[in-house]
């Protein structure tokens, strides 16, 4: 079973031969449910939808996606971004006000999964269902469901990929290496390290793989509020104090904002671009991998996920219990939760036409 809460690198292998194995509850007697489904509801009821700052395109997108398909199944939707603060106080507030105006389901994509146990309790209290989108909200008994691609499995795609182009690129080893990972306060950015470490820390103990800043604890890898400039910055300290005659052969990037930000210092210092993974198909991205640039991205339709919530949220509008295809990884240290998982996709130059051929915005990219 995963433990999607707490991102030491000392949990790296234990989350991944957890995950391999496909264990139960750590609690006894939970069986992951998420409880009892509603018992219906009107469906023109109001259902809340709280994002979290519009740091990528995936948010902007996943707003309207909302606002249009909970208008088109006939519901009144109230959807909100959180400020660009990196605090978490805006979406706090927005929930409760969700809970207050009476709404029968909360959406939530958590600004920060760890401070939002007192908005989804209450929530819970009003009898109001909660889902966790893309982002598991930990530490509470109160979540009643979860929609996510399966993050972990991002992690070691992202891994797979950054062996398989530094090979393809340079058959013998070692290879230098840094590592990347997104902002502490979304619990995402542990899954997504702990999976790739899962593949990159048996070559690293080998000798095969070496992360030359000596830098590889999720702490001191990662960029807060996912944000460019630190990033940017951080790639620039180590190309400064690490890769002065030295080579660098790969870069463990969360994702595709953060990716595109360490090419740019990598550029910047007059160095050979080297294999930079990312994740979230963002266009700017997508065009960099076709031109041979940034080496790969993941491609998680946030079409596909935001239809699943919806269809979570029909469900219980007609008094039924959601369709669910795991009840035993997503432990959130309270419960485990009731999950619906979707499967991600590794994209490179050599199968971008194939993986974006139904998406109208990025299949003309790849032409």
């Amino acid at each position: 079973m995963r433990k999607f809460f707490g991102t030491s690198v000392v949990a790296i292998s234990a989350a991944a031969m957890l995950a391999l194995a496909g264990c139960g509850s750590g609690r006894d007697g939970d069986s992951g449910s998420g409880g009892e489904a509603a018992k219906g509801f009107p469906a023109n009821s109001l259902i809340g939808v709280a994002l979290p700052a519009k740091t990528s395109e995936n948010w902007v997108l996943a707003g309207d996606l909302f606002t249009n398909g909970l208008k088109e199944a006939g519901f009144q939707g109230d959807v909100q971004y959180a400020g660009a603060s990196t605090t978490v106080a805006d979406q706090q507030a927005q929930i409760t006000a969700m809970v207050t105006k009476g709404a029968k389901v909360i959406v939530i994509g958590a600004t920060d999964a760890a401070q939002l146990s007192t908005q989804v309790a209450a929530a819970h209290t009003a009898g109001v269902k909660v889902i966790a989108y893309d982002r598991l909200i930990t530490n509470t008994p109160d979540l009643d469901y979860y929609v996510a691609f399966d993050n972990f499995k991002v992690g070691e795609l992202q891994g797979q990929a950054l062996l398989e182009g530094m090979k393809a690129k340079k058959p013998n080893g070692p290879y230098n290496i840094e590592l990347f990972s997104g902002s502490p306060d979304d619990n995402n950015a542990g899954v997504f390290f702990n999976g790739a470490m899962s593949v990159l820390k048996p070559e690293i103990d080998k000798g095969n793989v070496v992360v030359a800043s000596k830098q590889i604890d999720v702490k001191q890898t990662a960029i807060q509020g996912w944000k460019a400039e630190g990033a940017q910055a951080r790639m620039d300290q180590l190309l400064t104090s690490t890769y002065g005659n030295k080579e660098l052969d790969g870069v463990l990037s969360p994702n595709d904002t953060l990716a595109r930000a360490i090419i740019t210092s990598i550029k910047g210092a007059g160095k050979k671009v080297p294999v930079v993974t990312g994740q979230d198909s963002e266009v700017e991205s997508v065009k960099s991998i076709v031109a041979g640039e940034q080496y790969m991205t993941i491609n998680k339709d946030t079409r596909n996920l935001v239809k699943e919530t919806i269809n979570m949220v029909k469900a219980l509008q007609a008094g039924n219990t959601p369709q669910v295809n795991d009840t035993k990884s997503y432990n959130n240290g309270s419960k485990v939760v009731d999950t619906y998982l979707l499967p991600p996709v590794a994209v490179t130059k050599a199968n971008a036409a194939e993986a974006y051929a139904n998406d109208p915005k990025l299949a003309p990219l790849t032409k």
